[in-house]
C-alpha cells in the first residue's frame, strides 16, 4: 500500500483536498479526527498520539492511504510514508479561506489568525525541508486533487528521497 502524508499550515485546504480524494474512491484519513490527534498539557500543543498513528500506517487495506494533518511529531512517521505533499497557498488565500470556511472554526478568531500567520512564516519552511513535493492549493481544488495524484503515482517518483523527486523543482515530478 502506498501512503501519502498531506501536510501543510491552517487554510491551506488539506481537508478539502481529502474529500475530492475520498470521492474519487481513495482511502483518506484525517488526523484531525477520531482521536489522532491528542492535547499534551505538558507540550502545550496538539500531537499525534503514536500508537494510533502507527496502528493506522499499519494498515493495508487500500491500494492508497492518504494521511492528513500537522504536528511537530509527525517528522517521526515521514520515513512510513511514500510521499509528503505540502500544499501552500499565499498569505491572502489562507486568511479568505479560514474567514469564509464552515467545516472548522479555526483561524476565525484574531489570536487564532495571527498564530496561523506565525505559522506561516516559522512552520511551513519546516514543512518544505521535508515535503517530497509541494503544491500550490490556491488553484481550484479538482487542480490540486489532480497534480497531486499525478505526483505519488508516478513512476519517476519512487519515494520522498528520489533523486528524480527532490522536491517542488523537480521537472519530472512537477504536476505540470
Amino acid at each position: 500500500m502506498k501512503r501519502v502524508l498531506i501536510t501543510g499550515m491552517s487554510g491551506t485546504g488539506k481537508s478539502t483536498l481529502l474529500a475530492d480524494l475520498a470521492a474519487r474512491g481513495h482511502k483518506t484519513v484525517d488526523t484531525d479526527y477520531g482521536g489522532l490527534t491528542v492535547w499534551h498539557p505538558t507540550a502545550e500543543e496538539w500531537l499525534w498520539d503514536e500508537d494510533r498513528i502507527q496502528d493506522l500506517l499499519s494498515t493495508e487495506d487500500a491500494d492508497m492511504l492518504f494521511v492528513s494533518g500537522t504536528t511537530r511529531n509527525q517528522v517521526a512517521f515521514y520515513p512510513q510514508f511514500d510521499h509528503v505533499v505540502l500544499l501552500s497557498a499565499p498569505p491572502e488565500v489562507i486568511v479568505a479561506r479560514l474567514a469564509a470556511r464552515t467545516n472548522n472554526p479555526y483561524g476565525k478568531d484574531p489570536a487564532e489568525l495571527a498564530m496561523v500567520l506565525q505559522d506561516l512564516e516559522a512552520v511551513e519552511p519546516l514543512l518544505r525541508r521535508g515535503a517530497s513535493f509541494e503544491v500550490d492549493a490556491s488553484a481550484p481544488a479538482a487542480e490540486v486533487a489532480a497534480a497531486v495524484l499525478r505526483l505519488v503515482t508516478s513512476d519517476a517518483c519512487s519515494g520522498p528521497t528520489s533523486d528524480a523527486c527532490s522536491g517542488p523543482t523537480s521537472d519530472a515530478c512537477s504536476g505540470q
